[in-house]
Formats: structure tokens, C-alpha cells, sequence
């Protein structure tokens, strides 16, 4: 059984790498997080893009432990704020990682803002790096809008707030749908099934 490090003390993130890995078969890839390694000096995410932070991280947690590690920087890139609060969307509000100050700040913003102009993609990019340094990076994007108030209690993040294009969603919020609707859908769903030959690899 080969290990494979996400990059991530985010529960909910590993429990959707997990179930992306399980979905594809993949029975000989055991996926662990930072909480499950030796601690290390995590780098600062200082990349302009998702794709910059998520090399950080990976390269970070690939040196530090030896194990081939995957990282994802995810974020919210709203059309009506030219693709904010995009790096910072965990941040937005100032204090790193929380939702509801983040959720409330972005719906401030987007108080005088119609309908037809909520436009929102989510973005995920996501790195995988061997113990060699052998990198691969991914992108995947999920289109959708931002409603007015939030709806539902799954999810993370800014899930309340976005109601994807999809028909399989049928107007629910990302935070309304289950766990493989959304794995199915989502921007790191999209991104994860893309390193999936390169991970089939690893087992």
C-alpha cells in the first residue's frame, strides 16, 4: 500500500480526495494528511496564483516527508469583483478560514449587484509531487452564480453562497448537494479526476 500525502489539515478536503481515489478503484493508494506525518515548516502561500500555491505546498510536504504529496489552492473568482476574492478567498474578511465572516463580507459586496451579473466560477489547482521532484499541475473550473442569502449546511467555505450551472443541481446551492453530486461536479473534482492516471500510477 502506497501512501499519498494531501497537503491539508482541511477534513473536508481529504475526506473528498479519499472518495475520489475510492471512487476510481484506486485500492492501493492510502491517502494521509499533515495531521497524519511527522510536523514540518509549512511554506507561506505566497503565489499570485492557485496554481503557484498549490507547487508550495506540494513541493513542501514531497521534501518534507518523502512521500509523493498532492496540494490544492482552491478559491472563488466572482466575474461582478474582475475575479475576486480569488488567493484570498480563505481570507477575505481578514481572519483565514472563517466561512461566515468570508460569506458575509462577499454578500456585502454584492448587495446592489442584479441577478445577471452573479456570475462566479469556483477554481481548483492542484498539484502532485513525487519524492523525486517530478511535478504535474491541474485546473479544473466550476461555473455557477452567487444567490443572495445562503442555503444549505454541507459543504465548506463559500458553498452556501453558490448555486453551480449544472442541471444535475437543479438550482440547489453546492452546499445543498451531496458529497458524490458534488465530488461529480465540483471545481477539485474536476481537477482531481485529471491526476487520477498519474495517481493509478503511484498504486
Amino acid at each position: 500500500m502506497s501512501r499519498l500525502l494531501l497537503a491539508s489539515r482541511n477534513a473536508k478536503k481529504l475526506a473528498e480526495l479519499r472518495r475520489v481515489v475510492a471512487a476510481a478503484g484506486l485500492t492501493g493508494v492510502e491517502v494521509v494528511g499533515l495531521d497524519d506525518v511527522p510536523p514540518f515548516p509549512e511554506e507561506p502561500e505566497t503565489g499570485a496564483t492557485f496554481e503557484e500555491n498549490a507547487l508550495i505546498k506540494a513541493r513542501a510536504g514531497a521534501r518534507s516527508t518523502g512521500l509523493p504529496c498532492v496540494a490544492d489552492d482552491s478559491g472563488l473568482a466572482v466575474d461582478a469583483l474582475n475575479g475576486m476574492p480569488g488567493v484570498l478567498s480563505a481570507r477575505w474578511s481578514g481572519r483565514h478560514g472563517d466561512d461566515e465572516a468570508n460569506n458575509a463580507l462577499l454578500l456585502g459586496q454584492l448587495a446592489d449587484v442584479p441577478a445577471d451579473r452573479r456570475g462566479a466560477a469556483f477554481v481548483s489547482a492542484c498539484a502532485l509531487v513525487d519524492p523525486e521532484g517530478e511535478t504535474a499541475v491541474v485546473r479544473g473550473e466550476w461555473r455557477g452564480s452567487i444567490v443572495t442569502e445562503p442555503r444549505g449546511a454541507a459543504g465548506f467555505g463559500y458553498d452556501p453562497l453558490f448555486v453551480p450551472d449544472d442541471e444535475a443541481a437543479g438550482g440547489r446551492t453546492s452546499a445543498e448537494l451531496a458529497a458524490e453530486e458534488k465530488d461529480a461536479l465540483s471545481h477539485r473534482g474536476k481537477a482531481l479526476a485529471q491526476l487520477l492516471p498519474l495517481l493509478r500510477a503511484l498504486s
